[in-house]
């Protein structure tokens, strides 16, 4: 692994914006993260990034009820955008140059995705937000990480979590769960351990593009995953 990555694309899930909060975003969170971020561009390091929509709204619940499936991911889709503009405004404040880039047209909020325009932007220094899952329904924003970040050509995939790694059960419901230091994709599909959806691990797996999966909440984990240190489950 190299020292330093050269390039990184971070899925950030909604929940993890929420903080404390039971809902929406927790400003000091945001911070943290942004800063964590702003760090990461100071040293050089290029980052994309993805943000999940869960902590505004779910699809998938409201599918549940009835809802049709089709308007509930669409719906979701618009709450990637809101988080990924307060995250775009916490890195400005900062003084980080950023540009969010959307897979549908929000008119003047956002520039529509072009994968030439954002690696441009991504080498010039500027973080790069992607917001709008892949623009389709049926798609999560992880399969949506996978695929952006194979399309800037990105050394690896960080997925930020709520827990420290990949386990083999749920660990705040079975203390002794296992944590994995190492996994294939294979092992990872087959063993259903829930890294990512099936078709996120498949894109990466086609791709080889590795996935480093980690606790967010830890402060310093961001570098420390982007200076090339073992922390958390790689899959590859």
């Amino acid at each position: 692994m190299p020292d330093t990555y050269r390039r990184i694309l971070l899925k950030l899930s909604g929940e993890a914006l929420m903080g404390p909060m039971e809902s929406g975003i927790d400003p000091a969170t945001l911070n943290r993260f942004a800063t964590e971020i702003s760090d990461l561009l100071k040293e050089g390091v290029q980052v994309g990034l993805v943000i999940g929509g869960g902590n505004i709204f779910r699809g998938a619940g409201l599918a549940a009820a009835g809802m049709d499936r089709v308007k509930g991911d669409q719906m979701g889709m618009l709450a990637t955008v809101m988080n990924s503009l307060a995250m775009q405004d916490a890195l400005i404040r900062l003084g980080s140059p950023c540009r969010l880039m959307t897979a549908f047209s929000v008119g003047t909020l956002s520039e529509p995705f072009d994968r030439d325009r954002a690696i441009r932007h991504l080498e010039q220094g500027r973080a790069v937000i992607f917001a709008g899952g892949t623009g389709n329904p049926y798609f999560t924003t992880d399969s949506a990480a996978s695929l952006r970040a194979i399309e800037i050509q990105a050394d690896i995939l960080f997925k930020a979590t709520q827990v420290d790694g990949v386990y083999s059960d749920d660990p705040k419901r079975n203390p002794d769960a296992e944590r994995f230091e190492h996994l294939s994709y294979d092992e990872a599909i087959d063993r259903r351990l829930m890294v990512m959806d099936t078709t996120a691990l498949a894109l990466c797996r086609e791709n080889r593009l590795p996935l480093q999966v980690f606790n967010i909440h830890e402060p310093g984990n961001l570098r420390r995953a982007a200076t090339g240190e073992a922390i958390g489950t790689r899959v590859e």
